[in-house]
């Protein structure tokens, strides 16, 4: 009988995505994981050329300069490598200083990443347009985020007018995510309780505060089930950014069944589909307009039905599983 590979699971922080595709390969194969905690470190080295030799492939989150590191251990003794270049990794925003390729060091570790690990993985039609912009690689493989629709879904009728957003308070975030733009639409809708969801990481959160109309809250880092919770009770959930690789915060209140009201950047478009109410980016008047539509419509179930038909977590898991098999030649 054959052993279950070994996998190495390599990754900077462990974000809910990451730990998401964390447990499913601990599902399929035996995984040592291993958190790449700074840039330049001798230590980090010794420790991941250690765990190569030990383990028939090597699975790493994000295309930046651990990644290269990994990818070229990994070559160097004859192992195969995967990277998920989401996000930050392929994206080119100068204006909002977003991306590892706006500075040409950090590109070229990104460039190598794309060009040399065996597969690289894109979570959405965008991120792997972003990705073809930088090599000419077949390498480059589609499979979506999944999402877990037993875990979020809608609990009792809505009764209040709740809108809310989710995203880490960081100044990169206040466009980025839209997050300015979210707090500046509040002020035209004063009887609708708006709230943004996520931790406060640095001073940000004083601007926030300081334009801030009464009918904003701001929670700070809630757990799991608290954020589990305001899905269930919010009506819309906006996503009003300049960038997103994917969305899975919108995918989650979609199955919550909010209704989206979104921009048209990025993959949000993707996963929000015909279910999303669209606005101009940076624009709260006419994401106010927008809100005070989706409040009234029915599309809620149509939200859900969208991210429980398209964006599986067992669809996630079966394309993660196989692709691996095929690498490090396991029969299925």
């Amino acid at each position: 009988m054959n052993r279950r590979k070994r996998i190495l699971f390599v990754y900077r922080q462990l974000s809910p995505f990451v730990k998401k595709d964390l447990e499913i390969l601990q599902r399929h194969f035996d995984v040592i994981s291993h958190q790449w905690t700074t840039t330049r470190d001798i230590k980090n080295v010794l420790r991941v050329m250690w765990y190569v030799l030990r383990t028939d492939l090597s699975f790493i989150w994000f295309a930046g300069w651990h990644a290269a590191q990994v990818v070229r251990i990994s070559k160097l003794f004859w192992k195969k490598s995967i990277v998920v270049a989401s996000g930050h990794s392929v994206a080119n925003m100068p204006r909002i200083n977003f991306g590892l390729m706006i500075s040409p060091e950090s590109a070229r570790k990104v460039i190598y990443v794309l060009e040399n690990a065996d597969k690289v993985l894109a979570v959405s039609e965008f991120n792997k347009n972003e990705i073809l912009r930088y090599t000419s690689h077949d390498n480059i493989k589609l499979i979506y985020h999944g999402v877990d629709f037993n875990k979020y879904k809608p609990q009792g009728k809505k009764e209040e007018n709740l809108v809310i957003t989710v995203g880490a308070v960081t100044k990169l975030h206040l466009k980025r995510k839209g997050l300015e733009s979210f707090v500046r639409t509040a002020k035209f809708l004063p009887d609708v309780k708006f709230v943004l969801i996520g931790g406060h990481l640095d001073n940000t959160i004083k601007y926030l505060k300081s334009i801030a109309s009464p009918n904003v809250e701001f929670t700070g880092f809630v757990s799991g089930e608290e954020l589990l919770s305001y899905y269930q009770r919010a009506k819309v959930y906006v996503q009003v950014s300049a960038h997103e690789g994917f969305g899975c915060s919108l995918a989650e209140a979609m199955l919550c069944e909010c209704v989206p009201v979104v921009t048209e950047c990025g993959a949000i478009p993707e996963v929000a589909g015909d279910a999303g109410f669209y606005v101009p980016y940076g624009d709260p008047e006419a994401t106010a307009e927008a809100i005070e539509e989706a409040l009234k419509s029915d599309k809620g179930k149509e939200a859900r039905e969208r991210i429980k038909t398209m964006f599986s977590i067992e669809r996630r898991e079966k394309e993660l599983a196989e692709i691996i098999r095929d690498l490090v030649g396991v029969e299925k």
